[in-house]
């Protein structure tokens, strides 16, 4: 994916977290901007689909390019530089759920922190929200 003068490549890894109330799928969204040993971005997407008849097991979400454009963009404005060397930058639910916004999902630390927000509690709250507004 190229945005502005840099060349982007990402991956994405489809897994299942469990909540209070249900399993829910995640993306695991990483990126590399400046080759295969440069800093990595790293995204837990949590899925905000409820209400499906089987839970977890009929979501189908994925981000699109249109969204992984979207987060890379906001990992750039928000301190990520592709050009250093190592490690992972990662675009925490603690940190970021805030001030992020990705239509159809969520931020989740819980693959990182079983002590963060619980799943099913967070896509409850943005069902509703979608509901009223």
């Amino acid at each position: 994916m190229r945005i502005d003068a840099r060349t982007f490549v990402w991956c994405a890894e489809i897994g299942h977290v469990q909540g209070s109330g249900d399993c829910h799928r995640y993306i695991r969204l990483r990126a590399w901007g400046g080759g295969k040993t440069s800093q990595a971005l790293q995204a837990d997407l949590l899925s905000a689909a409820w209400g499906l008849p089987w839970g977890c097991a009929t979501d189908v979400s994925y981000p699109t390019p249109a969204n992984v454009r979207a987060v890379i963009g906001y990992a750039l404005r928000h301190g990520w530089q592709p050009e250093t060397r190592g490690g992972t930058f990662v675009l925490s639910e603690h940190e970021h759920a805030a001030g992020f916004a990705l239509p159809g999902f969520l931020l989740t630390d819980r693959l990182r922190t079983p002590e963060s927000g619980d799943p099913t509690l967070r896509v409850v709250r943005a069902y509703e929200r979608r509901q009223q507004g």
